[in-house]
């Protein structure tokens, strides 16, 4: 890997998400799992931007589901079901080994 295409995967995307008051909140795409083969859909994990780690070290991730629209665009975020346990094992793993390599 060039060190051009590594700066390139790290730049930063984002993504303003509106509650159901209208309230807009801008969000960090931290990581996007592709589980087209496995699930039929793709994930997305999504960090509050500019938040701060708490005392803990930690900061609150979201996670969604997407499929892409048929022109090829990303389409709607999905919530995950709490009792989608295979797909949250998955979510789990390559986060996991997403952090690794980032330490």
């Amino acid at each position: 890997m060039t060190e051009q295409t590594r700066n390139q995967e790290q730049e930063q995307a984002f993504i303003t998400l509106v509650d159901d008051n209208g309230n807009e909140t801008l969000f960090e795409i931290l990581l996007t799992i592709d589980g087209q083969e496995e699930f039929g859909k793709n994930y997305v994990l999504l960090v509050p931007s500019g938040t701060a780690e708490d005392d803990n070290g930690e900061v609150e991730i979201q996670a969604y589901a997407y499929t892409q629209n048929e022109d090829g665009t990303e389409g709607d975020l999905i919530p995950i079901p709490e009792d989608a346990t295979d797909e949250w094992d998955m979510i789990e793993e390559v986060f996991n080994a997403f952090v690794e390599e980032e330490d």
